[in-house]
């Protein structure tokens, strides 16, 4: 039998999902990447040495095939899948982009997790809940997008009580201004100007490689040792409201 421990990251295609299965494979697991978009995975894939696994975590039928190409042990969970649509006030609000957060953040993160938990309470695993700072304070224009992401840290911290003095460790990261290719840009419907201009004048935003070396490290501590919830904001971010920006790298 292999003694090479596995992991799942979903989100995989990009970004910090795709980030943190380059980390994951680095520290020796393989990692089944786990996406909608499986042109992207299958390059990840054969570049880290891991399997592609498309994967919408809004569908019950395509996380049940995700759970099949597991099978029945699993180490580590980075339950990353997730995305924000949208800075619209309460009043204006599109219902229709809240329910997708809804479903990718909060349903989807629940719907994988309970695939999953039988499979890593057998290798006595790890389940990393990406959340957000949005889950910290609410601001103007995130209403969904901060509710999303509350309610998901609150799914791991339910979780957390209720398998206790079960083998499963439940983890929490709340990343602040990272700079991906393109979760701002999905945010304001592919306005590139826009998606710029959350950055400008900041110096040095967080990359996703740095929640992903944050990952790797809480995943990899010893069994006894349960990392509840990381804050990791560039220091240019002091808080969800004040950011240093260089006035003289802005326009």
């Amino acid at each position: 039998m292999s003694t090479t421990k596995t992991a799942v990251v979903t989100g995989a295609s990009s970004g910090i999902g795709a980030a943190t299965a380059r980390r994951l494979a680095a520290e020796g697991l393989h990692v089944l990447c786990a996406a909608r978009r499986l042109d992207r995975l299958t390059a990840l894939a054969q570049e880290i040495g891991g399997t592609a696994v498309e994967c919408d975590v809004t569908s019950p039928e395509s996380v049940a095939g995700l759970v099949e190409a597991v099978g029945g042990r699993l180490d580590v969970l980075v339950n990353n899948a997730g995305g924000a649509f949208g800075v619209d006030r309460v009043e204006d609000a599109d219902m229709a982009d809240w329910e997708r957060m809804y479903a990718i953040n909060v349903t989807g993160s629940a719907r994988v997790i309970q695939g999953l938990l039988p499979a890593l309470e057998r290798a006595e695993g790890t389940i990393m809940v990406v959340t957000s700072t949005a889950a910290e304070y609410p601001y103007p224009g995130g209403a969904g997008y901060c509710g999303a992401k509350a309610a998901e840290r609150n799914i791991a911290g339910a979780l957390r009580l209720e398998l206790g003095g079960r083998p499963v460790r439940v983890l929490e990261i709340c990343p602040g201004m990272v700079r991906t290719e393109e979760f701002s840009l999905v945010r304001l419907r592919g306005d590139r100007s826009a998606a710029d201009d959350v950055y400008a004048g900041v110096p040095e935003p967080l990359l996703a490689e740095d929640i992903a070396d944050a990952i790797a490290w809480a995943v990899t501590r010893p069994p006894h040792v349960n990392i509840d919830r990381m804050i990791i904001r560039p220091r240019a971010q002091v808080n969800n409201f004040t950011v240093h920006r260089d006035q003289s790298e802005r326009g």
